[in-house]
């Protein structure tokens, strides 16, 4: 018996090549978040205090969040003590992949600003702090709006905290 090689066909061939090619380890995708020496994470609690924190920074947000929420937090504080001052992060939403994000955000505008305007300032402020402090991309920034805080509004909030510490 002869050891003869059958020479392969043409399709054979590029069969052979692009099983090769298939079965080949994809070269690693670099960017600021993943380099050839490592990789960072970045928790979704980062994205979103950062948000927060860019959210608050626009003229005409009054609070963060829902009227519930605010409410919750606000009990929450006096019963254990704290300083009353929300979470950061609250009233902050965020969806994060390897590297792109979308961040929602709820919001109480103050009477008088255009909702419009504050919106917009917000989606660019959110932008502009989550990409420059994490290096991903922000894909969006949905703003839902949940109640307008009204000037009289104060008079009685702060006479229901003048009640709670006379209680005290």
């Amino acid at each position: 018996m002869s050891d003869t090689v059958i020479p392969q066909t043409a399709e054979e061939r590029k069969a052979a090549e692009a099983k090769a090619v298939a079965d080949a380890p994809e070269p690693k995708h670099l960017d600021a978040l993943h380099t050839e020496h490592g990789d960072t994470t970045i928790a979704d609690g980062v994205v979103a205090k950062i948000a927060g924190m860019a959210a608050r920074e626009v003229p005409g947000v009054f609070a963060m969040g829902n009227a519930a929420r605010r409410a919750i937090s606000g009990l929450t504080s006096r019963v254990t003590g704290g300083t009353g001052q929300a979470s950061v992060s609250s009233g902050v939403a965020v969806e994060k992949g390897e590297s792109q994000t979308s961040v929602a955000v709820s919001v109480v505008v103050e009477y008088g600003a255009s909702i419009v305007t504050v919106s917009e300032q917000i989606r660019d402020n959110v932008i502009r702090a989550v990409e420059f402090g994490t290096g991903l991309e922000v894909v969006a920034v949905d703003v839902d709006v949940t109640d307008v805080h009204l000037p009289d509004e104060d008079d009685d909030t702060s006479a229901a905290q003048g009640e709670t510490t006379q209680l005290r």
